[in-house]
């Protein structure tokens, strides 16, 4: 038995390395479902976000890179084609959390300020803002273009954008779960089964009450 543990925290996590990023057992979005998916590019995906306004957008500290190098693409569901809704956009400014930490992760975010306002669109517009946080048992909508395959198993990275729906979990049980992992900014999510894991899909937005971004799921066997 294990439990997914998406630990997520106004809007970040702690997180494990990038390269490990997973979205198990999820289904494809429909296209432009997610009109707040934001994809972080140098060149290819590497992290996610979500768009939190007409010019900002929230993702996690661990995606960093200079700003200068770094574009934002929105509008996106299949990362092979050219569909005619994205919206390519460089980056201006980057603001990391004052209190980050790269080693336990607390605080993992950071705010991307786009050079220019987006033009909102059917597949391109904000995420609604939250008016209250999460209680235990409510469903969390999570999506992102990260690994679907289990351990063992051949890497497998989609093109298309995957979407899974996990529940808050009581924080006694998280905390028993990550015993001195877990800090007051956190929330856990998922199942005990393991059916459906998220397992560090950087930066990929997860929708309750509470909007915000999924740094990694910690799914230990």
């Amino acid at each position: 038995m294990r439990l997914l543990a998406l630990l997520l925290m106004v809007g970040a996590a702690v997180a494990v390395p990038r390269e490990d990023g997973r979205i198990i057992g999820g289904h494809e979005c429909a296209a432009h479902s997610r009109p707040f998916m934001a994809s972080l590019n140098y060149g290819y995906h590497f992290c996610g976000g979500v768009l939190i306004n007409n010019q900002w957008v929230l993702s996690v500290a661990h995606c960093w890179y200079n700003p200068y190098a770094m574009q934002v693409m929105l509008g996106e569901h299949d990362l092979r084609k050219f569909e005619g809704t994205e919206q390519l956009m460089k980056t201006d400014t980057i603001i990391w959390h004052p209190n980050y930490d790269y080693q336990t992760l607390d605080f993992d975010i950071m705010l991307i300020k786009l050079y220019h306002p987006v033009e909102v669109t059917n597949a391109v517009a904000p995420i609604p803002l939250p008016t209250s946080c999460p209680v235990a048992g409510t469903p969390c909508s999570v999506s992102g273009w990260g690994n679907t395959a289990r351990d063992g198993d051949e890497v497998y990275l989609p093109t298309l954008l995957q979407c899974m729906d996990v529940p808050i979990v009581d924080e006694e049980q998280c905390m028993k779960s990550y015993p001195d992992m877990i800090s007051p900014r956190m929330v856990c999510a998922g199942f005990m089964d393991g059916s459906r894991d998220a397992c560090n899909p950087s930066g990929v937005p997860w929708r309750s009450l509470r909007p915000g971004v999924m740094g990694s799921g910690m799914c230990p066997t």
